[in-house]
């Protein structure tokens, strides 16, 4: 998917989650830790905004077809993709 701007909320969101994970996978429960966030709702927020946007790629993990993996884009990919 074609990245696309995101608002300013979920870019300080995706910053968070770049320091931590970089190009690295990652998993719901690993992100919400690292954003220090309990409520779920907010969370599925996020990742929805991030899918839609084109910022984040999601896959079945294969212990658990119920969970999902998450690997950010690099944030020049996304930059690319915009002024593209």
């Amino acid at each position: 998917m074609r990245s696309r701007a995101i608002p300013k909320w979920v870019m300080k969101k995706y910053a968070i989650l770049w320091k931590s994970f970089h190009e690295k996978k990652f998993d719901f429960e690993e992100a919400a830790k690292v954003l220090k966030e309990k409520n779920k709702k907010r969370m599925y927020r996020v990742f929805s905004e991030l899918n839609r946007s084109g910022w984040i790629e999601a896959e079945i993990d294969p212990k658990n077809s119920r969970k999902r993996i998450y690997q950010l884009k690099t944030p020049n990919e996304c930059v690319e993709e915009i002024l593209s």
